[in-house]
């Protein structure tokens, strides 16, 4: 059952999106505890996205034969799915809020976009904007729970935004026949698949660019990182296969990387 847990809960990015915003808060400035509840808050968020989606789409799943999910492999149940979802919807509230209660109204409306996607809003035309709203707001929630709640910069959800909606287009990618077997109709799926490799390649280089273009960072950074990112894409998009997804990726890579050598640069 365990291993059923975590598979369900799609654990590459629940983690990749924790780990990033726990480092982001320790880049930034926040104490041990601070950084600990931001992890911690995150991580419930993630869960819960993560195992409603699994929860929904059980019945979409088997009705394909879809053995790679958990719910239809047997190894967990929809009843756990529907105990653990709301376990941890219970306790991102309090986590959410203990690090501050504009920041902790921040991170659960980011929640809320993710059960917005799972919800139905993965198979409309509108279905990035989910993305948009949760990335967007993931950063600032980590800005707002520093000590004096302080704004964070303009440019940082804006950031966030475009790499969520780059990650969108750049997570469906692998899943678009299946996704249309079961009925799925997302942005992504009406647009095609080199559409979308193109979308997200544009939208992340765009989060790496605007981060080089506001941080504070070293300007052989600042330029080295964007430039390296368009030739990846460039040389990635040139070639077969799973060449220009793979390019996508690294780049995704990059902007993370972007983002949080940003940290210092927050609340200052």
């Amino acid at each position: 059952m365990i291993r059923g847990l975590v598979r369900a809960c799609h654990p590459e990015p629940t983690a990749a999106v924790t780990a990033t915003m726990t480092a982001l808060a320790a880049t930034a400035g926040h104490s041990v505890r601070g950084v600990v509840l931001v992890g911690a808050a995150v991580l419930t968020g993630q869960l819960s996205i993560g195992w409603l989606n699994d929860l929904l789409d059980a019945p979409r799943d088997r009705a394909v034969g879809r053995r790679d999910k958990p719910v239809v492999s047997g190894e967990v149940t929809a009843a756990v799915l529907r105990v653990a979802t709301a376990l941890a919807v219970v306790a991102c509230v309090p986590l959410s809020l203990l690090c501050g209660l504009v920041a902790g109204a921040v991170h659960l409306v980011a929640v809320a976009a993710g059960w917005v996607y799972d919800l139905g809003g993965k198979s409309r035309w509108w279905s990035v904007v989910p993305y948009v709203g949760c990335f967007g707001l993931l950063p600032a929630f980590v800005v707002l729970a520093l000590p004096g709640e302080p704004w964070p910069p303009w440019w940082l959800p804006v950031a966030g935004a475009l790499l969520g909606a780059g990650a969108h287009f750049a997570n469906v990618l692998p899943d678009l026949d299946d996704d249309a077997a079961t009925g799925v109709r997302g942005l992504p799926h009406r647009m095609g698949a080199q559409a979308s490799r193109a979308a997200a390649a544009v939208l992340l280089l765009a989060a790496t660019t605007v981060v080089a273009a506001s941080a504070r960072l070293p300007v052989a950074a600042a330029v080295a990182v964007p430039a390296a990112a368009a030739v990846v894409l460039a040389v990635g998009f040139a070639a077969r296969g799973r060449a220009p997804f793979r390019a996508v990726l690294a780049v995704a890579v990059l902007a993370v990387a972007m983002l949080l050598a940003s940290g210092p640069a927050l609340v200052a």
